[in-house]
């Protein structure tokens, strides 16, 4: 079998007006700082116990940053060589400021991806009880992942949000509040006592994070590949998706997620988020961007990279690729007057 090479990083506009922010005037994509590595912050979140399971974490200088944006924008401007940030989770979906993020501005590329199962502690100040809890912190989407179970042991308690689980960490040592729902980790390092452990409504939740890195050279496959992309179809109509769906399902690629989010253009104007089944270099992979990129206003590749669940492709993937070569020795023998052997 010969070896295909690997199609390059493309972000192509087939005409303006794709994105809500546009890149800064004049600034390219600057060189990244080669030893340090950012993460949505502050310290003590879950996003900093991912980066700890990656080579990263002992090889390169770790620093918060505050927001998503600001993540992102470490790597553009080169103060940072890669951020994790996270971009879905298992109960409450997509974390939509990744994705729009990753949709605009300067482009940036997915190295790898991080699966980490989240469970979370009740966090008080030393000596705090279940009774002498009044008042309750943490991010939102903690909220929704210990809902039941707040109603439950402290059903009177008054819930407000907080910027991340480790800053509602932070306010309780402060006072502010009397308890938080983080990482056991973060107990230590804001000097809290984890009152309750193990949290969690749905026994299964996993939050999926990504390492993005200035665009480059797709890294080779495994044979258990994601490729992410964004999509913005041609125009708005009744087939728009239907568009879209159609360039994988002919070439029996499997899709992982699809997400539709609002261009910032007008209502009912949206790009598509995707993460498709197998490598850029597979060649179902490969014609189904090339169809994407032929039907599309815009196409911007984010990506390929091996699976976080070193899942292996799927029959119907292997499938795909077996089909796609035999068409191709099929078309390679009608070119060369070699027959039209169309044995499977």
């Amino acid at each position: 079998m010969t070896t295909r090479p690997v199609l390059p990083v493309f972000d192509v506009p087939r005409q303006a007006g794709d994105s809500r922010r546009r890149p800064r005037p004049g600034k390219d994509l600057l060189p990244a700082h080669p030893q340090r590595c950012t993460y949505l912050g502050p310290e003590g979140t879950f996003t900093e116990a991912a980066l700890g399971t990656l080579p990263e974490a002992t090889t390169h200088e770790l620093f918060p940053s505050a927001t998503v944006a600001a993540a992102l924008d470490a790597v553009r401007d080169g103060d940072a060589a890669a951020a994790l940030v996270p971009i879905e989770n298992s109960v409450e979906g997509p974390v939509t400021a990744t994705l729009d993020e990753l949709a605009t501005g300067q482009p940036l590329t997915i190295r790898r991806e991080v699966l980490l199962p989240i469970s979370f502690a009740l966090l008080v100040r030393p000596g705090t009880t279940l009774d002498d809890v009044k008042s309750v912190t943490g991010h939102p989407v903690a909220q929704a992942q210990v809902r039941r179970w707040l109603a439950r042991h402290l059903p009177h308690a008054v819930w407000e949000s907080a910027a991340s689980n480790a800053e509602g960490a932070r306010l309780v040592r402060d006072g502010r509040y009397d308890c938080a729902f983080a990482g056991e980790f973060a107990a230590r390092r804001y000097g809290l006592e984890a009152l309750v452990t193990d949290v969690n409504d749905a026994a299964t939740a996993t939050t999926r994070f990504v390492l993005l890195g200035p665009p480059g050279r797709a890294a080779a496959p495994t044979g258990r590949d994601k490729t992410s992309v964004v999509v913005w179809p041609e125009a708005d109509g009744p087939d728009a998706l239907l568009e879209v769906l159609r360039e994988w399902a002919v070439r029996g690629v499997n899709l992982l997620r699809v997400e539709s989010r609002p261009t910032g253009e007008g209502l009912g104007r949206y790009c598509f988020s995707i993460d498709a089944e197998g490598h850029i270099g597979d060649r179902p992979v490969s014609e189904a961007l090339m169809g994407l990129h032929r039907i599309s206003r815009k196409i911007r590749y984010l990506g390929s990279y091996e699976r976080a669940d070193r899942a292996d492709a799927t029959m119907q993937a292997r499938r795909a690729e077996r089909r796609f070569a035999l068409a191709a020795d099929w078309l390679a023998r009608c070119l060369h007057g070699l027959g039209d052997n169309t044995e499977p």
